[in-house]
């Protein structure tokens, strides 16, 4: 499954496949973050921490590594555009995502 448009072209082409899954979920917190900053601020910006958290979520889904975390990976993914279009579905904000996923960036530096 090839996807030429990944806006994160370094990481798919190698770095991301030496990350193990804590660093991974951790660099979701990054963007994360950056979409609940701007959220309701700045459109553009939002859009493209939206879409760069996207991009992230795709490249781990893609990984043969999490093959028996596809489901696990792609409902926090599900749960993630939920948050970014309001909450209504599981009641979830960025800034609970944003906490979230910083708790794997910082066990991943331990």
């Amino acid at each position: 499954m090839s996807k030429p448009n990944f806006i994160h072209k370094e990481l798919r082409e190698g770095r991301w496949v030496e990350l193990s899954l804590m660093e991974e979920l951790g660099i979701f917190g990054s963007d994360v973050g950056r979409a609940r900053s701007a959220e309701g601020r700045d459109t553009k910006m939002f859009q493209d921490a939206v879409d760069r958290a996207l991009d992230l979520f795709d490249l781990t889904l893609e990984d043969p590594r999490w093959k028996g975390r596809r489901e696990e990976i792609a409902r926090a993914r599900e749960v993630f555009c939920d948050a970014a279009l309001g909450g209504k579905e599981y009641e979830t904000s960025l800034e609970d995502l944003e906490n979230y996923f910083m708790e794997f960036a910082i066990a991943a530096r331990k």
